[in-house]
């Protein structure tokens, strides 16, 4: 909750003035990593310190010279849709050794800097670890030598770093999702789409190699994301025999009428006594034990490449501005760290910490005790592997447990992307506790009119990629129609009820609730999934849907400012969705690197727009000589996009000109992101659990009867854990006349929107600055780890 007031700490009263602050990019690239590096600049320069960036990593640090730059607000511009990194990078041996520790620490001090920013991963880390370790004794070095003045020991006396993930590997602990692993996912779900459609043409199994060296969070990620047959990952080697199982899985989905099979293989994936385990292996298996036709596909690089997903960028931008925020606060004592996501909240951990958990999961790989490398790897990785294991393996029909149960899912409300992979998840959860799965048609309104019937394992294969309700959607709500949706239930007996939707899905299950009285039939569990692509169901940081929209946004505002930057002295006004929730503006005007965004949240008038316009004329006198403006679609029944265009236009003639775009319904098609893919599968599987769990609490006397608050209720995200949270108690903190939640804890990246693009503006810092220690794995119950 809110702290009152009097503790709130704002950043304006953290000054950089006399700091300067360098940054480097280092190891591997990962798309993001520009994203990053353009925060840490303007939040640097935005408090007052002196920017450099330090070009070719490490290398650039020892060679000194026309390698170390400063940074100005423009060199930074158009670099945050730019995929790898743009201020180089490189692997250095000689930084590795003292004289080149030496070398570095010399070009610092010419520079005055004693505060590094290191992206990169956890060698890059650890090496700047160990140069802060010893620095003062450098630098008396130096001085002995003659090359620094005496008195800089003192006046430079302490070095300060802050570490940011760049990874696409996934593979440092601490952190839920490091900078690049979602773009990296994008690339491998896009090839993988691609080629379900020809291997579905020819009946062809396929074997995908991804990256991820000896973490195989890639390939279970992504396996996870398309239904993929099989996945074979280093933290988990397959039991002694696994081949014969394989090929009985694979020929099992042949003839379960599936045309295709996918197996994917993490580049580091060994068997039981530790051996290299081969794409050509398994394809030679394949052919030798069944004769199905079989291609290996390396991606290779590619997955490192392409422009970084919206995703990516948001975490990007938030850890570089935190990165800041933590050299400001630095102490000589406190130690290194690293500013990372738990869930969906900023983090400060010691960056030694990691690294040496990070060592230990390979120690633990090494001497076998894999179990133990999973646990280490983190709650994300292993509620992934929990969930794969869940849905991949169909058990025999002779070994499914029968509960008697039926439970029915039905999606309500506008279409999201990611609903059919939940729908998917909740079937086959299901079918695996023992339940009869029952499908409903087009929502309530199929429901009343009876449009439900029994779906089977194989029915959902295949919809994790697919976008759009397959099972089709409407907005209608159940009051009108409760008699006859109590008799339908009754008619199929029906014991439980999964609800995938947005706001419309939560006005129902009120509904429903507040029929128990009247209907027996309603006093049956009953639990909603949010998925709308507005973000607007309370209780939730997050919704299914939601990512997939924002990258349907910001790729299209990419195209648009390149647009705008060929034209030049542009200005673009782009209208998004979202009802009168702001998220999608304001997550977008984020990961797009816009100018403004006007939400209904945060009341405007005439004044701001004329400050705005007054802003973008400054704007137009630099070398950056474009402006976007997200409007959410009801930010002001007055201030239309139409409005704002016109005046613009006028105000702005003669420096800039103004176009404007509708989105439209384009945010809400396309097929699913990974995250979404994912978060939905996921939050899906811990529902069934719950379903599972709560009928068998309230069956009594050879029937379920349930009319508690806690048997009706909404799984959301909130800050750092999955919570169930009763429906009845969510009333109060929702305005139902917008359709929004009351409190809503994005509006708290909008400064960051405002600072990137140069505003004065006030942030509220209270949040971050206590720097945690690792945890390892925590108690099961808090099992958040939706960060993908």
């Amino acid at each position: 909750m809110a702290q009152p007031d009097t503790k709130k700490i704002f950043f304006e009263n953290l000054s950089g003035a006399g700091k300067a602050i360098a940054v480097l990019t280092s190891g591997g690239d990962a798309q993001g990593m520009n994203a990053a590096v353009r925060a840490v600049v303007r939040m640097g320069l935005y408090v007052g310190a002196k920017v450099y960036f330090i070009h070719e990593g490490y290398q650039g640090m020892v060679d000194g010279g026309e390698n170390i730059k400063e940074a100005t607000w423009e060199s930074v511009s158009s670099m945050l849709q730019v995929g790898g990194t743009v201020i180089g990078s490189a692997r250095c041996k000689e930084f590795r050794s003292h004289e080149g520790r030496l070398k570095a620490a010399h070009n610092l001090v010419q520079h005055g800097i004693t505060n590094l920013c290191v992206i990169g991963g956890d060698g890059s880390l650890t090496g700047a670890n160990l140069f802060r370790e010893e620095w003062s004794g450098l630098l008396t070095e130096l001085v002995e030598q003659g090359l620094i003045e005496a008195d800089a020991v003192q006046k430079y006396s302490a070095l300060h770093i802050v570490g940011m993930v760049g990874s696409i590997d996934n593979d440092f602990c601490g952190t839920d999702m490091t900078i690049g692993t979602d773009s990296a996912l994008h690339r491998i779900i896009e090839v993988v789409d691609a080629i379900m459609t020809t291997a579905q043409s020819h009946q062809r199994t396929f074997v995908l190699e991804v990256m991820g060296r000896h973490c195989g969070y890639l390939a279970l990620v992504s396996a996870l994301a398309c239904g993929a047959d099989w996945v074979l990952i280093p933290e988990m080697p397959p039991e002694d025999g696994w081949e014969d199982k394989m090929c009985q899985k694979l020929s099992a989905n042949r003839a379960g009428m599936k045309r295709l099979n996918i197996i994917i293989v993490a580049e580091g994936a060994i068997d039981g006594s530790n051996k290299p385990i081969s794409t050509d292996y398994i394809k030679n298996l394949v052919v030798k034990c069944l004769g199905f036709d079989t291609r290996v596909t390396i991606l290779g690089h590619v997955q490192r490449g392409g422009t970084p997903s919206a995703f990516d960028r948001i975490l990007a931008s938030r850890m570089g501005v935190e990165a800041v925020l933590a050299l400001l606060e630095t102490t000589a004592n406190t130690p290194a760290c690293v500013v990372s996501l738990c869930g969906n909240q900023s983090v400060r951990l010691p960056l030694m910490e990691c690294v040496q958990m990070t060592q230990e999961v390979q120690k633990a790989m090494d001497e076998k005790r894999f179990e133990e490398a999973v646990k280490l790897r983190g709650r994300s990785f292993e509620n992934n592997l929990r969930t794969y294991k869940l849905l991949a393996h169909r058990k025999p029909e002779s070994e499914l447990p029968t509960s008697n149960f039926n439970v029915a899912v039905l999606n309500v409300g506008a279409p999201a992307a990611g609903m059919n992979a939940a729908v998917r998840s909740a079937v086959r959860v299901g079918i695996s506790e023992g339940h009869k799965m029952f499908a409903v048609s087009d929502g309530f309104e199929g429901f009343y009119k009876g449009q439900i019937k029994e779906i089977k394992w194989a029915d959902v294969g295949g919809w994790t990629g697919q976008g759009g309700s397959l099972l089709g959607t409407k907005r209608t709500l159940p009051a009108k129609h409760v008699d006859k949706i109590a008799e339908q239930m009754r008619q199929h007996n029906i014991n439980a009820l999964l609800i995938v939707g947005g706001f419309e899905a939560f006005e129902s299950l009120l509904q429903l609730y507040d029929a128990r009285a009247t209907y027996e039939e309603l006093c049956i569990p009953m639990c909603m999934l949010p998925a709308t692509i507005s973000n607007n169901v309370p209780g939730t940081d997050l919704s299914i849907g939601a990512d997939t929209a924002l990258n349907a946004i910001v790729e299209t505002c990419d195209r648009i400012k390149q647009s705008a930057s060929g034209t030049k002295r542009r200005v673009f006004i782009i209208e998004t969705m979202g009802g009168y929730c702001g998220y999608l503006a304001s997550v977008g005007g984020l990961a797009a690197g816009a100018d403004a965004a006007y939400i209904y949240e945060e009341p405007f008038d005439i004044k701001d727009l004329q400050a705005n316009v007054e802003h973008l004329t400054e704007k137009m006198k630099t070398s950056i000589q474009r402006g976007l403006v997200l409007r959410n679609e009801n930010c002001n029944e007055n201030y239309t996009t139409d409005f704002i265009y016109q005046l613009y236009s006028e105000e702005g003639r003669g420096v800039f000109d103004s176009r404007k775009n509708v989105l439209g319904h384009m945010q809400q098609g396309g097929a699913p992101s990974p995250f979404d893919r994912n978060f939905g599968t996921k939050i899906s599987a811990k529902a069934m659990q719950w379903v599972t769990k709560k009928l068998t609490e309230t069956f009594r006397q050879g029937r379920v009867f349930a009319n508690t608050e806690d048997t009706c209720c909404l799984l959301g995200m909130r800050r750092r854990a999955l919570v169930f949270q009763p429906v009845v108690q969510l009333k109060e903190h929702t305005d139902f006349v917008h359709r929004i939640p009351k409190e809503q804890w994005w509006l708290k990246l909008r400064p960051l929107m405002k600072i990137l693009a140069k505003y004065k503006t006030s942030y509220d810092v209270s949040d971050s600055g206590q720097l945690e220690h690792v945890v390892r794995n925590r108690p099961r119950e808090s099992d958040a780890s939706v960060a993908m």
